[in-house]
């Protein structure tokens, strides 16, 4: 038995959710989970339907046979066979706690994705990215060779075939014309004292300031820079006795849980945009990527 995921995003409008289970029982589809939201202020609706199909029906026979529903209420709608996993390449630079959270929960299945390959500026973990039998391209930057090294790191997404890219603390600044290029397939993190704390030690300028929130945003990458849409968020807490050196700790483990979650909800296509906002439905009840991802 084949599982599914649907994707659905249209106008507004009544008969949608009918029209949408309808079509699933006519061929034979089991609906095993289901989120949708209106969107009253921007006029869309948005729907994500987990079904199983009891006639062995493949995801472009189902794709075909709903373009008249598609069509009908201008739907933007895909079907997603759960079978096929993401093809995913992580970009870092010096800093490795995302990058090392992300290849544990990959090699013990809690990330069910295929990392294609690491991409760095700097040479600091290629070990690491080896030791994984992962593909390592190390890619330097500089003013003058910007538009070089990104034509390398597209041809690199090309070839490969990659369906997202992770910024996992990668400390360079994507071009427009490649944000542009990858709008929706770019996640980021970043500590989430923008725009207060920029530039460098960013939780020492916390900590001087007696912040009591430390927290992180994961986020897709437009050519605003850190302000693309927000996928995920958390925060801790920390008191006056911690330490500038407590609150990098603290952060970095709320930066990694945050990126993880972010990537969770995208690969199962959780994640919804809508405008300069994110529709996130929760996971699925009773499935494994329900669990908890902190």
């Amino acid at each position: 038995m084949s599982t599914f995921v649907l994707t659905v995003q249209c106008p507004t409008r009544i008969g949608i959710v009918a029209a949408i289970s309808g079509f699933l029982a006519e061929q034979g589809c089991n609906i095993t989970d289901s989120a949708q939201f209106d969107d009253n202020d921007a006029g869309q609706f948005f729907m994500r339907v987990r079904l199983e199909s009891e006639q062995g029906l493949d995801r472009d026979a189902l794709q075909s046979r709903f373009a008249p529903v598609a069509e009908a209420f201008s739907m933007t709608a895909r079907f997603h066979d759960e079978a096929e996993r993401m093809r995913v390449l992580l970009m870092v630079s010096r800093f490795g706690h995302c990058l090392n959270d992300l290849l544990y929960r990959w090699r013990i299945g809690a990330l069910p994705i295929d990392i294609v390959g690491v991409v760095s500026n700097h040479m600091t973990y290629q070990k690491v990215v080896v030791n994984h039998d992962i593909p390592f391209h190390y890619i330097k930057v500089t003013k003058e060779n910007k538009a070089q090294a990104e034509a390398q790191q597209m041809a690199i997404i090309e070839d490969a075939g990659v369906d997202l890219v992770v910024l996992a603390r990668y400390m360079q600044v994507l071009s427009d014309p490649m944000c542009q290029t990858m709008s929706g397939r770019i996640i980021n993190i970043h500590h989430s004292f923008l725009p207060s704390f920029k530039g460098a030690n960013p939780y020492k300028q916390a900590y001087e300031r007696g912040v009591k929130l430390i927290g992180a945003t994961a986020h897709y990458v437009t050519a605003d820079l850190d302000e693309g849409p927000i996928i995920e968020q958390d925060i801790t807490r920390v008191t006056h006795a911690q330490s500038p050196s407590d609150y990098v700790s603290l952060g970095r483990d709320v930066e990694s849980s945050v990126l993880s979650r972010a990537v969770h909800a995208h690969i199962h296509h959780r994640v919804f945009l809508n405008g300069a906002r994110t529709v996130v439905f929760p996971a699925s009840p009773g499935s494994f990527a329900s669990e908890r991802m902190g």
